[in-house]
This record gives structure tokens, sequence and C-alpha cells, in this order.
């Protein structure tokens, strides 16, 4: 159904051509016109050639152009290209001999000496063919061009939403995996009627607002993921007792520097959850180093010949998660021994004033 727009720009579209090929006869009449020659004369030769360069033109820019050159069927468009010229020129032939009839009465000297020249003619009808040829050519590939760009906008929007999904996904992994180690730890103390049990529910509070609502953000400040690992370890000291042994050393030039956030803190839970008592003692070892451009953290864990793997979800995770928001911007090594476990992640980081 025709709307009035598409009306519109069809009428558009057929007056600019009506223009053009008015503008095209008007060059022909200038162009065949010479001293000895009657503008009426020029004026009769340059209407019969009108309807061969139309249909040469549209030939090429509606036929040969889009359904064989742009397509890359070379041959098909050399040999249609070919046809096309021959039957112009059988055409253009004929006009010479319209031109010696009709205008000259077959007085060949009293021809236009421009109009019998097959070169000239030539010349002046794919010019014409060239021009539009060439303006049909370069609309297309700024057609194709911005089909590219929009595709490409597409695939990449796709992706960028694909990657939301599956850090989304990986962060639900995370939570239930790490609220049941907590909620486990606070079930503990509960039954001994602890007295410490009301300060940690209060930082299992403060770490559940940071699961559930800080999580959510694409990236917080390191201070925060540092703050929660501290009540992460204060929660586990309270669980150990006497059988752990934890060292955190710090060390950070500025405050706004920024990381993902629960990026470290699974590091650290998987170290208490698969780390081994020897001697008594859990021995964890941390370090974190941080300025504007980089992030060092290392943690180490004692380890038992027993526990031959600490590669739990966590850590599965934790890979999947940096190869998406830090892609060829970290280094991450894990290195599992007999008597010790170890991670060391180096990573690129920003900083937000």
């Amino acid at each position: 159904m025709f709307t009035k727009q598409l009306i519109l720009k069809k009428t558009g579209q057929v007056l600019l051509h009506l223009l053009f090929w008015i503008g095209v006869l008007f060059f022909y009449t200038n162009f065949f016109e010479v001293d000895n020659a009657t503008y009426q004369d020029t004026l009769t030769f340059s209407l019969f050639l009108m309807p061969i360069t139309i249909a040469t033109t549209y030939v090429a820019t509606y036929k040969l152009i889009p359904d064989y050159l742009i397509t890359k069927q070379y041959w098909r468009f050399a040999l249609y290209c070919s046809y096309t010229f021959i039957i112009s020129l059988y055409l253009l032939f004929v006009s010479i001999f319209f031109s010696l009839i009709y205008i000259s009465n077959f007085e060949y000297s009293d021809m236009n000496p421009l109009t019998k020249n097959i070169l000239f003619i030539l010349t002046a009808v794919y010019l014409v063919v060239i021009i539009v040829s060439a303006f049909k050519l370069l609309k297309l590939n700024l057609k194709q061009t911005s089909e590219a760009k929009l595709l490409e906008t597409k695939i990449l929007d796709t992706q960028l939403k694909l990657k939301e999904q599956e850090l989304n996904y990986l962060k639900m992994q995370i939570h239930p995996h790490f609220l049941f180690n907590t909620l486990n730890t606070m079930y503990g103390f509960a039954l001994k009627k602890s007295d410490q049990t009301p300060d940690m529910i209060l930082k299992l509070s403060n770490l559940l607002d940071y699961l559930l609502y800080q999580a959510e953000k694409p990236f917080v400040l390191l201070t925060e993921e540092i703050s929660h690992i501290k009540d992460y370890i204060d929660l586990e000291k309270m669980r150990f007792n006497d059988t752990l042994q934890v060292q955190f050393d710090i060390h950070i030039v500025s405050e706004t520097i920024t990381i993902a956030p629960m990026l470290l803190l699974p590091f650290i839970e998987n170290s208490f959850k698969h780390g081994s008592i020897i001697n008594g003692k859990l021995k964890i070892n941390i370090q974190l180093t941080a300025d504007s451009n980089s992030i060092d953290f290392k943690i180490q864990n004692s380890n038992s010949e027993t526990n031959k793997s600490q590669q739990g979800i966590g850590l599965d995770n934790i890979k999947k998660r940096l190869e998406l928001l830090y892609a060829n911007q970290y280094h991450l090594n894990i290195n599992n021994q007999e008597d010790k476990f170890s991670v060391q992640l180096q990573l690129k980081t920003a900083s937000h004033d």
C-alpha cells in the first residue's frame, strides 16, 4: 500500500531524474553544435541520442553494477558490459544514419561534422554513462558501509548483552556458594550461644549488603573490597579460633582505585575452605599492592600432600570473570605444591576521582 510519504519520495525521484536528463539534452545540444549546423538540427539529433543514453545508463546503474559488480561476479559483469556496449554501438550507428536520412536528406556533405564521427558520439554518450555509473557505485559503497557499520553495531550490542548475561550468571553462582559458607559458620556460633554471635551477625550483614547490592555494580572501590575481605577474615577467625594464622599486608597509594566487585574475596574464601591445617595451624599469607596503574594480589595457604586440588567453583568463575572484565589486562598464576597453595593475580586498573 502506497503511503503519502512514499508517493512524495517517488515523485521527487522522478522529477530529479527528469531534470538530470533535461540537463544532458542541453549538454548534447551544445556539445554537437558547430557553426554550419542549425540549433534545431542539433537538438533533433540530440533527442535521438537520448533514448540510447538513458537505456545504456539505466542498464549499467540498475542491473550491471548492483547485480554483478557489487556481488563480485566480475566475469558476468564484463560479459554483459560487452553486450551492452555492442548494442549501444549499433544504435549509435543507427543515429548517424538517422542524421544522414532525416536531417541532411541523404546529403553527406550537409551533415554536422560532429554527428558523423562515431568516436565523438561515443565519447559524449559514455561520458554521461560513466559519470552516472560512478555516482551509483559511490552511493552503493556508502550504503554498504553504512549497513556494515549498523550490522557491526548490532553484533557488538549482542556481544555486550551476552557478556552481561554471562557475568550475571557467574555472580549468581558465586552468591549462593559464598552465602552457604558464611551462614554455616554463623549457625555453628548460634548453636554454641557464643558472645561473639552479635558481632558475627553485624559483619555478616555487611558482607550480605556487599554481596547482594554492591556486587551488582561493574566496579567498586578497592578499599570497599578490602573492607569486606577483613570482615570475612574476622568471621573465619571466630570459626577457627587458635588454629588460624593470617597475615594481611596492604599497600595502596590511592583510595580511588577501582576493581570488579567480589574479584578478590573468592580467592580468600578458597584458601579458608581448601587450606590444610598443618601442625595445628592453617597459615594464610595475603599481600595486596596497588597503584594507579595496576593491582598485585598474592595469597598463599598451607597445603597437605593429600589435598591435591583446590580448584573449586569459585576459582573457575573468577577465571571466567577475569577473561570477560580484564581480557588481555591480567595475569593469573596458580601454583599447587605439596606444602602450599598460592595464587598471584596482576591486573591493570584505573582510578576514578
